[in-house]
C-alpha cells in the first residue's frame, strides 16, 4: 500500500523563535505547548537554544523544557516510563510524539515490524497503527509504504531530528566515514578513466597503423599493375612487329613464283 504526500517549505519555528526573544515566565510555558501542538514543527534546537526558553530548566516549570527536550530527542515510549518528569500532553502533541517517534525508529531500520511499532507507540490494533503513519507519510515526515502482506512499514526517508550535543563525534564520525568512502570510489573511478584513455590511445594507434598497412598496401598493388601492363604492352608491340615482317616476307615470295603458259606468259599465282 503506497500513499503519496505533498512537499513541505518553510520555516513554521521562525515565528515562534520571534516570539520566545520577548516572552517571559507563564508567557514562555504557554508558548513550548503551542510550538509543540503546531503542525508541520519537528525540529526544536533553535527554541531551545534561546536564553528565555532555558531559564525554564531552573524555575518550578522545569518539566516545561524537560517536555521540550522530549519532543526533540525523545520517543513516546520515554514519555510513558517518565510521565511524572513532562507535563500533561494533548492529544496533539501526543500524535506528534508518536510521529516523531516512527521517524526515530527508521534511523534504525528501513523496515519496521508493526509489533514494534505497536509497542513503540502504545496502539491496541493494526488498523490505527496504520491511520497514524499515513498521517505522517501526508504531513511529510517519513516516505514510505505499508507492506500489510509482511506486516511492516518499509520507510524510504524521513525528515530528520534534532541532535543531541553528545551525538555531534557521532555525525562526524558518520561523514568522516562517508567521504572516505566517496574518496575510495573517485580513485576507483579515476583508475577506470585512466585505463579507459590508455586503450582508446592504444587503439587509435593500432587503427592508424591499419589504415597506413592499408595504404601501402595499395601503393604496392597499384605499382604491380602498372609494371604488368607495360610488360603486356611490350608484348603486344613486339607480337605486332614479328606479325608484319612475317606478311611482308610472304608477300615477296610470291611475287617471285609463276607458271609459264604455252605461249611462252607467265602466269602468276
Amino acid at each position: 500500500m503506497v500513499v503519496e504526500k505533498n512537499a513541505f517549505s518553510g520555516n513554521p519555528l521562525e515565528q515562534f523563535v520571534l516570539l520566545a526573544k520577548s516572552a517571559k515566565g507563564a508567557a514562555c510555558i504557554e508558548l513550548v505547548k503551542q510550538v509543540l501542538e503546531a503542525p508541520g514543527v519537528y525540529v526544536f534546537g533553535e527554541l531551545l537554544d534561546m536564553p528565555n526558553i532555558s531559564e525554564l530548566a531552573l524555575g518550578p516549570s522545569k518539566n516545561c523544557i524537560a517536555t521540550l527536550n522530549l519532543f526533540a530527542y525523545g520517543t513516546y515510549n520515554e514519555y510513558l516510563q517518565n510521565k511524572e518528569l513532562f507535563f500533561e500532553l494533548s492529544p496533539a502533541q501526543k500524535k506528534k510524539l508518536q510521529h516523531l517517534t516512527i521517524v526515530t525508529l527508521a534511523t534504525q531500520s528501513k523496515c519496521i515490524p508493526y509489533g514494534i511499532l505497536l509497542k513503540e507507540l502504545d496502539i491496541n490494533n493494526v488498523r490505527d497503527l496504520e491511520d497514524l503513519i499515513i498521517e505522517a507519510i501526508y504531513a511529510d515526515i517519513i516516505h514510505g509504504k505499508l507492506d500489510q502482506k509482511n506486516s511492516q512499514l518499509e520507510v524510504d526517508c524521513a525528515i530528520g531530528r534534532d541532535i543531541k550535543p553528545d551525538d555531534i563525534n557521532v555525525v562526524v564520525n558518520c561523514l568522516q566515514e562517508w567521504c572516505s568512502a566517496c574518496e575510495g570510489v573517485l580513485a576507483c573511478v579515476d583508475t577506470q578513466i585512466h585505463r579507459a584513455n590508455n586503450e582508446k590511445n592504444r587503439c587509435v594507434l593500432r587503427k592508424t597503423e591499419i589504415e597506413q598497412e592499408i595504404v601501402n598496401i595499395k601503393k604496392t598493388l597499384k605499382a604491380q599493375l602498372e609494371d604488368r601492363n607495360e610488360g603486356t604492352d611490350e608484348v603486344m608491340a613486339t607480337d605486332s612487329r614479328e606479325a608484319t615482317a612475317s606478311g611482308e616476307k610472304g608477300k615477296k615470295s610470291s611475287k617471285g613464283k609463276g607458271i609459264r603458259s604455252s605461249s611462252g606468259l607467265k602466269i602468276l599465282r
